[in-house]
């Protein structure tokens, strides 16, 4: 996520950070290639202009220049200038107090919003309530088959009718919601390749005749300026209360996270990272700022990690290190849970100094995980507990029913035989917890 920004911003930090002495004319020659870098990751050019006057501001204050490590001053004034441009902190999703509360999702056609109407039913129901999606969306084709896929994905019911009356198919969601126990109906409507005034109109009939909780704009991340133009539009017209960005798993300069919240004055509430359905994130100013500055997020990895770690598993593993019986069930266990925490790409990114230049060209091979998973599937049971039985036969026959080879084998092989001689001496350094990250 915004891994180009993240370098080229890391590449002016630490010119800063290697001058012995800053002075004004530096830092204003830091400032103009930040401004650069701004503008590059298509960032409003107006919020790029104040955010360097803010920060060039207090850069040059005295306490800063005199300061004895003035690189990490400045550091920490992007941070929190960054932090106070995305929003400052966290605004979480509304609910009415009336049932049903309304969640409904608006934009362009393409940015995301039946996806993220399943994903946004999943997030809402951790949190314990029962959502229903509506599709609301009759213009499209495939629309409404789209958004029952999503549902039946999500093991989440889809409210749907045969008409073209979008206002009666909403009035008859809510009711519908009202009689079968659902608190929450998150509406997906229509959208089109580009403004205009049918889809304004029937949005903001939408918004009236329901009275929604929540009215999220849902922006194609990887679209920069147009985005935050298009919020501006929809703002005007419907005023919704918050953003979604999507599709920020891919090449996204970054320029819609850092311009819409000042641009629209309306907090980012959720990034979509991801085409699976539980990769949705709630969005912390805070710890974006600190990914794009390379210095990771600790604290939503750890996050992911509770949700992903199943703690009666993980007692048990504990045990079991303790008393040295690791065995391939146990590692495909560690596995599964891993891939419950999303791409290992992203969960590296959390990680602070995972940006450092002899990381940066660090590519994780997803692939290797589904080969691991596949040679521990094609094993026996007897064979995951005890691998010391894998002969050369049992080696030949695990790795045609993994569609690998017998060298993938014996490199799994011989990095769980690796693994155990860790702990084995681990356990014989003293003592110490066993615990290890993720499980590991």
């Amino acid at each position: 996520m915004f891994q180009e920004l993240s370098e080229k911003l890391d590449t002016v930090i630490r010119k800063l950070k290697g001058r012995g002495k800053l002075t004004e004319q530096n830092v204003s020659e830091s400032m103009r290639e930040i401004r650069r870098v701004l503008l590059e990751a298509d960032v409003n050019y107006k919020i790029a202009k104040k955010f360097i006057n803010e920060v060039e501001q207090k850069a040059l204050g005295k306490q800063v220049l005199k300061s004895i490590t003035p690189g990490q001053q400045i550091v920490k004034i992007i941070f929190d200038e960054l932090t106070v441009l995305m929003g400052e902190k966290e605004v979480p999703i509304a609910f009415s107090n009336s049932i049903p509360s309304v969640i409904m999702l608006v934009g362009l056609q393409g940015s995301g919003k039946t996806t993220l109407a399943g994903k946004l039913g999943m997030f809402v129901r951790k949190k314990g309530r029962n959502p229903l999606l509506v599709a609301a969306d009759i213009y499209r084709p495939a629309a409404i088959e789209q958004l029952k896929v999503v549902g039946r994905s999500a093991n989440i019911q889809t409210f749907f009718e045969d008409t073209n009356d979008v206002l009666a198919i909403c009035k008859h969601a809510a009711e519908h919601a009202r009689k079968h126990m659902h608190d929450t109906i998150i509406i997906d409507t229509a959208g089109r390749l580009h403004i205009d005034e049918d889809m304004m109109s029937e949005a903001a009939a939408i918004k009236k005749t329901l009275d929604p909780a929540e009215i999220l704009f849902v922006a194609d991340g990887m679209t920069g300026q147009d985005a935050v133009n298009t919020a501006k539009i929809f703002l005007e017209r419907v005023d919704f209360t918050g953003v979604v960005l999507t599709k920020m798993d891919g090449d996204a300069r970054g320029g819609a996270a850092l311009s819409i919240r000042a641009v629209t004055q309306k907090p980012i509430k959720f990034l979509s990272i991801g085409e699976k359905l539980d990769q949705l994130e709630a969005f912390h100013p805070d710890r974006m700022a600190s990914r794009i500055l390379g210095m990771g997020d600790v604290v939503t990895l750890v996050e992911k990690a509770q949700e992903a770690v199943d703690a009666e598993k993980a007692a048990k593993l504990e045990k079991k290190l303790r008393r040295q019986e690791f065995t391939l069930e146990d590692f495909f266990d560690q596995l599964q849970q891993i891939k419950k925490m999303g791409p290992l790409q992203d969960i590296l990114g959390m990680i602070p100094g995972m940006q450092n230049k002899a990381l940066k060209g660090l590519q994780v091979d997803e692939r290797a995980l589904v080969r691991i998973e596949a040679i521990i599937s094609s094993m026996t049971r007897d064979e995951r507990r005890n691998p010391h039985v894998i002969n050369g036969s049992r080696r030949k026959r695990i790795a045609v029913g993994s569609g690998t080879s017998v060298q993938n084998v014996n490199q799994l092989l011989n990095q769980f035989n690796m693994m155990r001689k860790m702990i084995k001496s681990m356990k014989r350094g003293g003592g110490r917890k066993m615990a290890m990250p993720f499980g590991f």
